[in-house]
């Protein structure tokens, strides 16, 4: 009986199995199932690989660098500085050409500035005092310009005063000009030029027209007809980011510049532009914030006939210019596409799944539908069929035992 058993098992390993596949005469079922097949045809075919290009292998790992430069002069006249010429080598900071710079367009100016003794800053809070005792000798004032001396300075019949600190004097004068200084910077260029390299493609472009008419550069402007001008005025990137620039030049701001690249490798190379995309950065919405705008100190030094070192104080508003740059590159791959192919494929069968689902369990006739596809088949029958005997005999319609046999074994494979 073992050895029979084996012998089964093994012929088993050469048998092949088929499906039983049953059709279902159900219009509510059938409309459902070439419903869920065509939306996710329409999903392969319209998102996956038209919208997703489901078909291309992509690379994202962008190498990309930025080189920016700025023209043009402007003239101011003020107490402070008197006549005065302006050039990118005074406004423009750093002035390397970086990614990431800043125009100035409104400043404060302190001149003169020598270490010595004077009052702080009224406007400071830990510099208000009483008495001396409330500036203790040595103590930095907080958020102020210096350190305390111990003497507290009062000026006509005031009872407070402001502490006496040891510092740069005179201390930087509070209030921004009324009047826009540098208000010619509306008309300044900006060049900036963007290289980029995908390295899987070993493909590489710049956002420069490739020509050899030197003078291009010097007329063109960036605009729908000059994809492939970098020249930009300072007034129009900020209108692009939906500023008024009188008012960005004077309070300062930060603009984003977005340099994004979106190139299909499938087509020609000339298909693959730079699209560039302006925004405003800084918190512009808060328009009485403390917070809002740009600005920071530097300052330029200077030695006297005596040996003796002083100093001008800027603090500088202006426009700061974020360049940043994306992208991304694709092209045909086989191996994406057979991916995408049998996901669509999957998605097919969790379809046919889904209907089954609903033909087998949520219709009134499911157990009907049930029975027709799932057979039951018995594993054994029993060996004792009836005879029967016609004078003594055996009848005619009985079966021989043999006969019996060959049914048996019929049944069971």
């Amino acid at each position: 009986m073992g050895q029979i058993a084996w012998k089964a098992l093994c012929l088993s390993l050469f048998d092949y199995k088929t499906e039983k596949y049953v059709i279902a005469k159900n219009k509510k079922v059938g409309i459902l199932y070439r419903t869920v097949q065509l939306s996710i045809m329409a999903y392969i075919v319209g998102w996956v690989f038209v919208v997703k290009k489901g078909y291309q292998d992509t690379d994202t790992s962008l190498q990309s660098s930025v080189i920016t430069k700025v023209k043009g002069v402007a003239f101011t006249n003020t107490s402070e500085l008197g006549e005065r010429l302006w050039d990118v080598a005074d406004y423009v900071i750093p002035p390397q050409g970086e990614s990431v710079f800043f125009v100035m367009t409104n400043l404060i100016v302190t001149p003169n500035q020598r270490q010595s003794t004077c009052p702080e800053s009224p406007g400071i809070p830990d510099a208000l005092c009483y008495h001396d005792s409330d500036c203790p000798e040595g103590k930095a004032v907080i958020a102020g310009n210096g350190v305390k001396t111990g003497r507290c300075l009062k000026t006509g019949g005031n009872r407070s005063g402001t502490c006496e600190i040891f510092a740069w004097c005179p201390v930087e004068k509070k209030g921004r000009p009324r009047k826009l200084l540098l208000a010619n910077a509306e008309n300044f260029t900006i060049y900036i030029k963007n290289s980029i390299r995908f390295p899987r493609f070993k493909f590489s472009k710049t956002n420069v027209l490739d020509t050899d008419d030197n003078s291009y550069l010097k007329n063109c402007r960036y605009g729908p007809e000059h994809l492939y001008c970098p020249i930009f005025s300072l007034g129009s990137l900020v209108r692009w980011a939906g500023s008024d620039f009188q008012e960005m030049a004077s309070e300062g701001g930060v603009i984003g510049i977005q340099i994004e690249w979106d190139c299909n490798l499938d087509k020609d190379a000339s298909k693959c532009n730079p699209h560039y995309h302006f925004s405003r950065l800084d918190n512009r919405f808060a328009a009485k914030s403390i917070s809002s705008g740009y600005n920071f100190r530097f300052a330029k030094y200077y030695r006297d006939s005596s040996d003796v070192d002083f100093r001008t104080l800027i603090k500088a508003y202006g426009i700061r210019f974020d360049v940043m740059v994306n992208g991304k590159a694709g092209k045909f791959n086989i191996i994406p596409t057979i991916i995408n192919i049998g996901s669509g494929l999957a998605l097919m069968g969790a379809g046919a799944f889904f209907c089954d689902l609903v033909l087998l369990y949520l219709l009134r006739k499911s157990n009907f539908y049930r029975g027709k596809k799932y057979e039951e088949v018995r594993s054994s029958i029993r060996k004792s069929l009836p005879e029967t005997t016609v004078n003594g005999n055996q009848s005619c319609n009985s079966l021989s035992r043999l006969d019996q046999m060959r049914q048996l074994e019929a049944v069971e494979t």
